[in-house]
């Protein structure tokens, strides 16, 4: 990922901590030619010395062949995003842009056993219902031979994280009359990825006066 100006740069705990909320991004390989790529729920490992991303892809993938030979895989990682109308500035000769948030971790990547395959659904299952306002769906409670047939048709990938980047572009080198217009535009964009980046702007400066309320005074 190429940062674009250093303000805009994740601490790396920072990216693992975005990427983990996501918990959704494009899990990519290339094998010489054309780039493969996955669209993945996946979860975060934070082993000793070593973060892991885990993940599963249907057994007829071409990127399990990837994982088998250890390749290395890229998983990006988007948050919201939002068109700033050069306009909206308080400044003269503004730029139109686009802010955004997202995470690049890549590594090698490694093919886990099978006999893993009910222990990775377990923990992705967990992580992804703990988000919801509902007691947790539990693999243990499907039909056995439906559920050992759905874990059979599935490979679990790891891929070893060696490389972390992380880019929060928003509007942070711009004058704070400049901030807070953007991010008051934002808000009332009517978009839930604007609101939020708007909410992420007034988190940045929280001193200076916006025409939005904090998360505190939000029902």
């Amino acid at each position: 990922m190429h940062i674009l100006r250093p303000p805009f740069r994740m601490e790396d705990d920072a990216a693992l901590d975005f990427a983990a909320r996501r918990g959704f991004g494009l899990a990519v390989a290339a094998d010489g030619g054309d780039p493969l790529g996955s669209h993945i729920p996946f979860i975060i490992r934070r082993d000793p010395g070593q973060t892991v991303v885990q993940f599963h892809l249907t057994a007829g993938n071409p990127l399990v062949a990837q994982a088998a030979a250890g390749a290395r895989f890229l998983i990006a990682v988007a948050g919201p995003d939002a068109y700033v109308s050069n306009d909206w500035y308080v400044s003269e000769d503004q730029v139109s842009t686009w802010l955004y948030e997202a995470v690049h971790l890549s590594g090698p990547a490694r093919l886990q056993p099978v006999d893993g395959n009910r222990g990775h659904g377990d923990a992705l299952l967990a992580t992804a219902e703990a988000r919801l306002p509902k007691p947790a769906w539990r693999l243990e409670t499907m039909e056995p031979q439906k559920r050992q047939a759905m874990l059979d048709g599935i490979r679990v990938i790891e891929v070893l994280v060696d490389r972390i980047e992380g880019q929060s572009k928003l509007n942070q080198h711009k004058t704070d009359a400049d901030h807070v217009v953007v991010a008051n535009r934002l808000a009332r964009a009517g978009t839930t990825a604007a609101e939020d980046l708007a909410r992420r702007m007034r988190a940045l400066r929280p001193d200076l006066v916006y025409d939005f309320p904090d998360d505190s005074d939000m029902p």
